[in-house]
């Protein structure tokens, strides 16, 4: 079986949701959301490693967790870095070197189906390089810094990008390397796999997936964990 580990990134402070608290550890139905979404892979027989990516002052915190929940597949809670993508990196480099496939998540995404992960990673088997996303509802508009509409994207082209985003550990690794090389800073993992030359590939999820980052999300989140994906409907 190939071994497949998890980078979870928990490690930003989360302005947009106006709260003191950071929004990972906003508590959804009793527990944090950055604990709902640890489990989730925790359950996932195919999973076999974790590593967590949180802020420096929290990580005694998420060991705290770790202990707590029973989440024994975190194998790793490291201090992220300034950006996004320095943390990613760190969590890369916990990797053990049997690591043959890697999915990177966010941490405040507690809701992804597990079949869709699952689909992702397979994808990504077959490709080296695969995504989470959805399909755009809405009429997406570039506007110039005036506010002035400049065109209209054809919305049949166009996906919301989700996570986790699933690659061949070596492929991600190289990506994260070349980044850090020429000072290359992108929005999301597969924009530094793309940067490399090679394709990736989508795959749909849905609309549940949804990452808790304001708050208007947590009614939102609520509804879902009591009616659609929580424990509850596990």
């Amino acid at each position: 079986m190939s071994q497949l580990a998890v980078v979870v990134v928990a490690a930003g402070k989360g302005s947009r949701m106006q709260t003191v608290e950071s929004k990972q550890f906003l508590i959804l139905d009793g527990k944090p959301i950055l604990v709902h979404t640890l489990s989730l892979f925790q359950k996932m027989e195919q999973v076999n490693s974790i590593v967590l990516v949180t802020g420096a002052d929290d990580v005694e915190r998420c060991r705290g967790y770790i202990k707590q929940y029973g989440l024994s597949k975190v194998q790793s809670v490291v201090a992220g870095g300034q950006e996004r993508q320095d943390s990613v990196y760190k969590g890369l480099q916990m990797l053990t070197t049997d690591t043959e496939w890697v999915l990177v998540h966010d941490g405040v995404r507690p809701f992804t189906a597990m079949e869709h992960i699952i689909a992702c990673w397979h994808k990504a088997m077959e490709t080296g390089a695969a995504v989470l996303a959805v399909p755009v509802k809405d009429t997406i508009k570039v506007v110039d810094t005036t506010g002035k509409i400049q065109s209209t994207p054809d919305r049949r082209s166009l996906w919301a990008i989700q996570t986790p985003q699933a690659f061949r550990f070596s492929l991600l690794l190289e990506a994260y390397e070349q980044a850090k090389k020429t000072g290359f800073i992108g929005t999301d993992d597969a924009m530094l796999v793309e940067q490399l030359g090679i394709s990736v590939q989508v795959v749909e999820a849905d609309y549940y997936n949804i990452k808790i980052t304001t708050p208007e999300d947590l009614p939102w989140a609520n509804w879902i964990i009591h009616n659609v994906r929580g424990e509850k409907q596990s």
